[in-house]
């Protein structure tokens, strides 16, 4: 099954990646490509987004990549590291890559920059693969 299939599916019933806005750019057997627009809603009290929105943003383009060969793959651990702030109207875009693809694990490192190509964050991502379909 091809990966657009399965994160087709995935979005169907993603409710909150809906709601954060998310375009998915390409997708590639064990990579993603998605991109968002800051809304105002998204920031903090300190003028900057919420560091859970950019998290958020990483973690879809993460479940995106180790999911799309349809094995269904839950997070067994992630971290991110904030490098610069997000402001309302930026536009972010997170590119998750492969850097382990075993059987039952899978390491991903996604990379998030705004519309200048500055690195804003770094997320890395553990998931466990079930052996499940995702789309059946």
């Amino acid at each position: 099954m091809n990966p657009q299939t399965v994160v087709s599916h995935i979005l169907q019933t993603d409710a909150f990646s809906n709601w954060l806005g998310i375009k998915v750019i390409s997708l590639e057997e064990g990579s993603s490509k998605i991109e968002m627009t800051i809304r105002p809603e998204m920031m903090n009290g300190l003028g900057i987004v919420h560091g859970g929105i950019a998290f958020a943003f990483a973690d879809s383009a993460f479940a995106f990549a180790c999911n799309n060969r349809n094995n269904l793959s839950v997070a067994l651990d992630n971290a991110i590291n904030y490098l610069k702030p997000i402001h309302t109207g930026d536009v972010i875009t997170a590119v998750a890559t492969e850097i382990h693809n075993g059987k039952s694990t899978g390491l991903y490192q996604v990379s998030i920059t705004n519309q200048h190509n500055q690195v804003v964050a770094i997320f890395k991502g553990t998931c466990f693969r079930t052996g499940k379909p995702v789309v059946k």
